[in-house]
């Protein structure tokens, strides 16, 4: 059975509600959508979905970081927080979808907070890595997508579009990157594109998207099975261009 599931960073779902119900009008295929950096608590959320059909489920907080997921079809939410992730910020939501499980995640920046902030990064990486490895010992097919806060080679940022020793980029972040891939997993991305520069996440300052000096951080991982069923990886550009976007585009999955 075919399945379209999507994510996007919306950078506030209040500021930009319009666009995302924009969106999924205009993406019909698509069953789930997947959003990180709400930025509201669950009450806060808007009521537009629900009142158009839709399925909703959050997990938020005051002000910064949240996940959500906008469904077409009931869900069934297997837990609102990454397990082993030792932390009262709302950054993961998983639940299952037509004998498919999907993690949708908001991993750490890693920038701020000093060597404590950093460590949230790592700590992060770790519990998603072990949540990898008790779904494949329960035998389950699954995705983590969402936004990863990590570049993982250079291919995937433009030149100069990060400092040197940004977190994005730092053997730590890419190496616990690289343990989710040698762990099974699947970049959906480059399973389809080996190469080329294919970015997620455009900056609002010096005029990051009209340069496309941007960064790929938003992936889709994706377990054997389900890599063997993925027909399509697309990033939505467009949507960088619209008035008041968010400073990410959506990337969407596409399974046989």
């Amino acid at each position: 059975m075919s399945l379209t599931f999507a994510s996007w960073n919306i950078n506030s779902i209040r500021t930009r509600a319009h666009l995302v119900k924009d969106w999924l009008d205009r993406n019909e295929a698509c069953t789930l959508l997947c959003l990180q950096e709400i930025k509201c608590e669950a009450h806060q959320f808007p009521p537009l979905f629900e009142e158009a059909g839709f399925h909703v489920a959050v997990a938020g907080q005051k002000a910064y970081n949240g996940v959500a997921l906008i469904s077409r079809a009931p869900l069934t939410i297997t837990t609102d927080h990454l397990p082993g992730f030792e932390s009262d910020e709302a950054r993961y939501i998983e639940a299952e979808l037509d004998d498919v499980t999907i993690g949708n995640l908001y991993l750490p920046n890693g920038n701020s907070g000093g060597e404590a902030g950093f460590a949230k990064k790592l700590n992060f990486f770790d519990a998603l890595y072990h949540r990898a490895r008790a779904l494949q010992q329960e035998g389950r097919s699954f995705a983590f997508i969402g936004d990863y806060n990590v570049c993982p080679t250079d291919e995937d940022y433009a030149p100069k579009a990060l400092s040197p020793n940004d977190a994005l980029l730092h053997p730590e972040s890419r190496a616990g990157f690289r343990r989710l891939l040698w762990s099974g997993l699947t970049d959906a991305l480059r399973c389809l594109h080996p190469t080329g520069q294919h970015y997620t996440f455009w900056d609002y300052q010096a005029g990051a998207y009209q340069r496309n000096s941007g960064l790929r951080i938003d992936h889709a991982l994706l377990s054997p099975r389900l890599a063997d069923r993925l027909t399509s990886f697309t990033i939505d550009k467009d949507e960088r261009g619209r008035d008041k976007p968010s400073d990410h585009v959506p990337v969407v999955v596409t399974l046989s």
